[in-house]
């Protein structure tokens, strides 16, 4: 088993990317709290199921008072490794390479590319932005010197699995494939693989079994957020959170009192 299989579910981290986003917005406006509610709100899931996911952090919200959000940005950030720089190696200065250079965010979400590395002679020694483009053969080298944390794979399908065993050999333990293949790596290696042709087939399915019309949630960004991430100002992430659909409580039988409970319980809970 990998040892990244943790106690938080990949689901619910891929949520906390969410939450952080809407809670920077909500600081940039103002809001000293926020409650469960609005974020489910803005994030395609449940209130109970922005509770459950929360309570991975510990005890962060207060009832009557909702979660105080810069507390929760703090907490966020460092469950999410964003309270450092991370050093990333760039593998392939092709067109999509490039694109993913080119990215501001990464910059400040602390992925800074410190390296790019391509096969293409014609390439080499040049630069993008402030870094130069290293050779290929350096691959191992490169990696090393630079204390890589994380490798972008933008190669062609055919040279992927040899890019991901050279830098596995060189120590690096994450990497973010864009490569249209499934690579093979050891159990204590995090791999992501980020296919924009295999969410144009689920979108083309949805279109097909509809005659045309995306159904309710296809096209919803908030139903499945792009995938790396990794739109508007951001390439594709891997993958998505998806919402779990929690069921709602029960509703009250009429006459039995159970509504004045429900109602209680309800106002109590509902700052949280």
């Amino acid at each position: 088993m990998s040892k990244f299989t943790n106690r938080i579910p990949d689901a619910t981290v891929r949520r906390f990317s969410l939450y952080l986003r809407l809670l920077e917005e909500f600081g940039h406006e103002g809001r000293a709290t926020t409650a469960s509610r609005a974020l489910a709100e803005h994030t395609g899931t449940t209130a109970a199921q922005v509770r459950k996911d929360l309570q991975h952090l510990g005890s962060m919200g207060q009832r009557g008072l909702g979660y105080a959000v810069p507390e929760l940005v703090r907490e966020l950030r460092r469950t999410l490794g964003l309270d450092r720089t991370w050093r990333v190696a760039l593998v392939g200065a092709g067109r999509i390479g490039t694109a993913l250079f080119e990215y501001e965010l990464f910059r400040k979400r602390g992925f800074a590319i410190t390296s790019v590395i391509d096969a293409d002679p014609a390439k080499v020694n040049a630069r993008l932005g402030d870094v130069r483009i290293r050779s290929a053969r350096e691959l191992e080298n490169v990696v090393r010197e630079d204390g890589t944390d994380l490798v972008i794979v933008a190669v062609p399908a055919a040279a992927a699995q040899e890019v991901a065993d050279r830098v596995i050999a060189a120590g690096v333990k994450a990497m973010l494939n864009y490569a249209p293949v499934q690579l093979r790596v050891p159990g204590d290696v995090a791999l992501r693989n980020v296919s924009m042709l295999v969410e144009l087939e689920s979108l083309s399915h949805a279109l097909a079994r509809t005659g045309g019309a995306a159904p309710s949630g296809v096209g919803d960004s908030t139903a499945r957020p792009p995938a790396a991430a990794p739109g508007s100002d951001e390439v594709p992430p891997p993958g998505g959170p998806r919402s779990t659909g929690a069921l709602p409580p029960p509703s009250p039988v009429p006459g039995s009192g159970q509504a004045s409970q429900t109602a209680t319980v309800g106002r109590r809970r509902s700052a949280l």
